[in-house]
């Protein structure tokens, strides 16, 4: 009798993992109990690898479970139009997660809030970087300052086997922390940096292994794991960034003059705007623990993509024979010279945009994007969806479209030159994402990579190390992170 009760229940337990709770829902991969379909993100190393295959196999649309919660997945451009473009107030929420929350102290920041705490805040902070002169000269001298800091300390080490990735690194660093607080990492700083670089990199390690993904994503099997706790692990991680950002915060409280009406950095234009609504009786909306999460996003969006498809573009550069030969031809007669390169060159240069473009493809960094939630039920491509359900859009799936670019997984900057020789602008190249939660630093990132990329080409000659060419294998982790190697760098002008 006991033993046909217990099998009657594993049975409905079965019958409502596998069939039940998914009924409504768009097709799908079977979720196992408690994890869903994490595992085949965790073993299909790079993790998106998985979606590309589930998109053959159910089409533009289907569900995906994070342990027992599920996403549907949006896996076409011309669906994500419909969707996130066309339909973008229904998809602008982000889905919650208790581990943010509890990591964060509470909803805040700009990637993890929603309504008007999230509104107001992505626009004050494109209007800021606007003010700060995002597009304009004044943010390109900054970047260029950085750029002859690198050519500095590569010249030292000309002809000899040197580490690249470093150098490039700091200067990356330098640009989006001078934004948010106003100074660089220096000589006289560096401590200062190698310990918030330890901790990105900790991050990049610890916080993407499969352990502590299915403890975030599916938090019950996570409780069951052996090891240390997701809490333990980020403790002292958590707290030495917020250290480091609310010393900062309070060192610009004390010196700051609240009575001029421009801002050095975003710091200090926040604390100007926590004054404004401090006046009108509002504590809330500028609140300090909103400008420690809000420098967090600022800081990691800033420094890790953008340092990250710089270091990819180097290394699919360097293992793609005939592209370093393009990139000078094309410097040598646009440039001619070891001057700096600028914007004003850009539209010049079709060739190191194209190159640009196709590593931004090729890197393809997130292995899932953004979790969006409906803001109301609606409909997608036929299935009907409710209010609050997780909707993702997979760009990695439509950077890798066959259709659109044929030989994915091959480094084709050709691809988006035209006949005539000039650039194209293919819709499908997505890489700051899609609709109302665009990457609010888009613009300072393209800057970065054009200005870093191409005066870095413009003045050296690379060639492999004598460890050989950088790896650009994809199949040890989940996610996609800078590549540590070493190479031979030569001036290219005299």
């Amino acid at each position: 009798m006991i033993l046909l009760l217990l099998f009657t229940v594993l049975i409905a337990f079965l019958f409502h993992e596998m069939y039940w709770k998914r009924r409504n829902l768009p097709p799908g991969p079977i979720p196992l109990p408690l994890i869903g379909n994490l595992q085949s993100m965790l073993l299909e190393k790079p993790g998106y690898e998985c979606f590309r295959r589930w998109n053959k196999q159910f089409g533009d649309l289907y569900t995906f479970w994070m342990g027992n919660t599920p996403y549907v997945i949006v896996s076409s451009y011309e669906l994500m139009k419909e969707t996130f473009i066309r339909d973008g107030d229904t998809y602008k929420d982000k889905f919650p997660q208790p581990f943010n929350e509890k990591f964060r102290g509470g909803i805040f920041g700009i990637i993890e809030t929603n309504g008007h705490l999230w509104n107001t805040h992505r626009r004050f902070a494109l209007s800021t970087l606007r003010d700060f002169g995002l597009g304009k000269d004044l943010m390109q001298e900054k970047i260029l300052i950085e750029v002859e800091d690198i050519f500095r300390k590569y010249d030292a080490q000309i002809d000899k086997d040197m580490e690249i990735s470093t150098i490039l690194h700091n200067a990356i660093a330098n640009v989006i922390n001078q934004t948010i607080f106003g100074y660089r990492f220096d000589e006289s700083n560096q401590e200062e940096y190698k310990k918030l670089k330890h901790l990105i990199e900790f991050q990049e390690n610890v916080f993407t292994s499969a352990k502590v993904t299915v403890q975030v994503f599916a938090p019950k099997l996570g409780k069951i794991l052996p090891g240390e706790s997701l809490e333990d692990l980020m403790k002292d991680w958590k707290n030495s960034f917020y250290d480091f950002f609310n010393t900062q915060i309070e060192n610009h409280r004390q010196k700051i003059d609240f009575d001029s009406e421009e801002s050095q950095d975003y710091a200090e234009a926040y604390l100007k705007e926590q004054k404004k609504y401090e006046a009108l009786g509002d504590t809330e909306l500028f609140s300090n623990k909103q400008l420690s999460n809000t420098c967090l996003d600022l800081w990691f969006a800033g420094l890790s993509t953008t340092n990250t498809t710089a270091n990819w573009t180097i290394c699919y550069v360097m293992n793609t024979p005939g592209v370093l030969e393009k990139i000078h031809d094309e410097l040598d007669k646009v440039v001619g010279s070891d001057r700096l390169v600028t914007t004003a060159d850009k539209n010049n240069l079709p060739y190191m945009n194209a190159v640009i473009n196709e590593s931004q493809r090729c890197t393809n960094i997130v292995p899932i994007n953004l979790f969006h939630a409906t803001t109301r039920d609606t409909v997608i491509n036929g299935y009907p969806v409710k209010k609050g359900t997780g909707v993702i859009a997979q760009i990695s799936t439509v950077m890798l479209d066959e259709k659109v670019f044929p030989e994915p997984y091959k480094f084709k900057p050709e691809r988006f030159i035209d006949e005539s020789g000039k650039l194209i602008k293919v819709d499908e190249l997505v890489p700051f994402s899609i609709g109302k939660r665009q990457c609010p630093g888009e613009g300072l990132a393209r800057m970065e990579l054009f200005l870093f990329i191409a005066n870095f080409f413009n003045r050296y000659q690379i060639s492999p190390s004598s460890e050989g060419l950088p790896s650009i294998d994809k199949s040890e982790r989940v996610g996609v992170f800078p590549r540590k190697f070493n190479a031979i760098l030569k001036k290219r002008h005299v």
